[in-house]
């Protein structure tokens, strides 16, 4: 009996501590059991930027403010918006778009290495913005949500800016603890507890959106960064469990769960499901090819927040489902483009700028599954833009300074690989 208990009591200890310590010079990433120093390097492009990848951006900004235009031009005839012009959206949207090209262009002429000495600041930075956002008098409340600090040209969103924090800061982490990256309690919790109290401060805006995406972020960059796969299952069971507790404690956030599953009922057409419905309405309106670029109906008044959270169901009732199919594969492409830039940053040892472009991928892949997922009813309702698409100067901004992030760290990857320097 005592010999039983020895070894059920080594199997969980075995769960926690790991198998035996890999070798450090080891690299501690995974892709399907294959060492990564192994992948074969991307072909070099022109002026050593990813082409392709700059005009699928490019491609999906300037869609974005004609769809912000479209999604906004009739919302001045609502007394709520009070006396603006119709293009004043547009106007918002394109000032956005010029500072952070701006702010892109800065962010790409810093370095991985001076990015990696930032991450503790930065982190710290975000951490203090989300508490300042809180603070009565300080904080601007839009909706019942106290989430913008407002800078006077752009109100700005702390939640922003502690994505990309979170994901610079696991990604330091990561390389950090790369010795004890089998061991729980060395190597999962003081991360976990970093993004708890990120959480709290997300959840008492509140902004469950956003908190989710940080989840996401973190717990992919310490699983690619070489955490244990049981103790990476363990973490996600966790994480579902809290999620599910903090929705069954939540009597507003129950009421969009049955509102998701019956949307056209007479309990929550016109409460919890109006939004969905409304959503669904303009999709199957659009059905093949759409009603043409403007032509949307359910933009006049029925469809709250079509220029932010919805903006895909003004495409796909004015470009059907050809134009939302379009957006997917673009989504696709971009984010599987980005990882493979990671990919090739980590065979080249540089483990710290591939989870960084990683942990982009994760980011904006995640949010548009979860966004592309509430607007065609897949997924329950929730607060969360379409990557680089939406109207929103913060996520715009934020989106654009990733994006030139991945470009650096793609820009130095062909300085270093031997096809670009032949």
């Amino acid at each position: 009996m005592n010999a039983k208990l020895i070894q059920v009591r080594e199997r969980v200890q075995g769960w926690f501590r790991g198998t035996v310590d890999k070798p450090v010079d080891v690299l501690p990433v995974r892709v399907g059991g294959t060492e990564y120093r192994k992948t074969r390097a991307l072909p070099p492009t022109a002026l050593g930027l990813d082409q392709s990848l700059i005009w699928v951006v490019i491609g999906l900004l300037a869609w974005g403010l004609v769809m912000v235009y479209s999604a906004s031009i009739a919302m001045p005839d609502n007394p709520r918006f009070g006396k603006i012009e119709h293009y004043h959206f547009l106007l918002r949207h394109a000032l956005a778009l010029g500072v952070g090209f701006v702010a892109a262009l800065l962010a790409f002429q810093i370095s991985m290495k001076t990015w990696e000495r930032l991450a503790i600041p930065m982190f710290l930075l975000a951490l203090f913005l989300l508490v300042m956002v809180l603070v009565p008098g300080v904080g601007l409340v839009v909706n019942g949500a106290r989430r913008w600090l407002p800078l006077g040209i752009m109100n700005f969103q702390p939640s922003e800016l502690a994505k990309f924090a979170v994901l610079v800061y696991a990604a330091d982490y990561m390389v950090r603890r790369m010795d004890v990256k089998e061991r729980f309690f060395r190597a999962v919790l003081p991360m976990a507890a970093a993004v708890f109290f990120v959480g709290v401060l997300l959840l008492a805006e509140p902004d469950m959106g956003a908190f989710m995406v940080i989840v996401v972020i973190s717990m992919g960059i310490l699983f690619l960064g070489g955490v244990n796969a049981r103790m990476f299952f363990l973490m996600a069971a966790l994480v579902v469990g809290a999620f599910m507790l903090m929705i069954a404690f939540s009597p507003w956030r129950r009421e969009r769960i049955f509102a998701y599953l019956d949307p056209f009922s007479a309990d929550h057409a016109l409460g919890k499901g109006y939004q969905l419905s409304h959503a669904l309405i303009a999709i199957g309106r659009g059905e093949m090819f759409g009603v043409g670029l403007g032509r949307s109906v359910e933009k006049l008044h029925w469809l709250p927040e079509a220029h932010t959270d919805f903006l895909l169901s003004v495409i796909g009732e004015e470009f059907g489902f050809i134009g939302i199919l379009t957006l997917i594969i673009a989504f696709v492409w971009l984010t599987r483009r980005i990882t493979e830039i990671g990919r090739e940053a980590i065979a080249l040892d540089r483990v710290f700028a591939g989870l960084v472009a990683q942990g982009v991928a994760l980011w904006f892949g995640f949010q548009a599954f979860i966004n592309m997922g509430v607007n065609l009813g897949a997924l329950p309702t929730k607060g969360l833009t379409l990557p680089l698409m939406s109207f929103g100067g913060s996520a715009i901004l934020m989106n654009l300074v990733a994006i030139a992030v991945v470009l650096r760290v793609d820009y130095e990857n062909k300085l270093l690989s031997p096809r670009m320097r032949k």
